[in-house]
C-alpha cells in the first residue's frame, strides 16, 4: 500500500500526536509499504537542526531522518518554513523543502492519506 502521512501539528507541545505518526510510518516500512511523509504548518519545528527541547524522551527530528534511511521519503512545505522562519541552512536535509503541488500529487498517487 502507498501510504501519505501529512503532519501538522506543533511537536513537543504534550501531545504524542507527532511520535505516533513516526512510529506509524516506521512499522509501515517494516511492513513492506511504501511511505511519504509531508510536514506542513506547526510540524516544520522538528525539521529544524537542535529542534529537540532539553528534557524531552524523543528526538522526532532524528526519527524522521531514520524513517528516511529506511525508505520514507520526505517533504516540506517552504511556505510553512519561510513563515516559521527556519533557514535553509537550519534544516536536518536540505532536499526536503517542496510545494503544495508536490503534496497534491503525493495525495493523488496515495492509497491512503491520514493526517497528524
Amino acid at each position: 500500500m502507498k501510504m501519505l502521512l501529512i503532519l501538522s501539528q506543533k511537536p513537543y507541545e504534550g501531545s504524542d500526536v507527532t511520535w505516533n505518526a513516526l512510529r506509524m510510518a516506521d512499522t509501515a516500512l517494516g511492513m513492506g509499504h511504501s511511505v511519504n511523509i509531508f510536514v506542513m504548518n506547526d510540524a516544520v519545528d522538528i525539521t529544524k537542526s537542535g529542534s529537540k527541547p532539553e528534557g524531552f524522551e524523543f528526538d522526532l527530528g532524528a526519527m524522521l531522518q531514520d524513517v528516511e534511511k529506511k525508505g520514507a521519503q520526505i517533504k516540506l512545505c517552504t511556505t510553512c518554513i519561510n513563515r516559521c522562519g527556519i533557514a535553509k541552512g537550519q534544516l536536518l536535509n536540505a532536499s526536503w523543502p517542496a510545494s503544495m503541488k508536490d503534496l497534491v500529487q503525493w495525495t493523488a498517487e496515495s492509497d491512503k492519506a491520514l493526517t497528524f
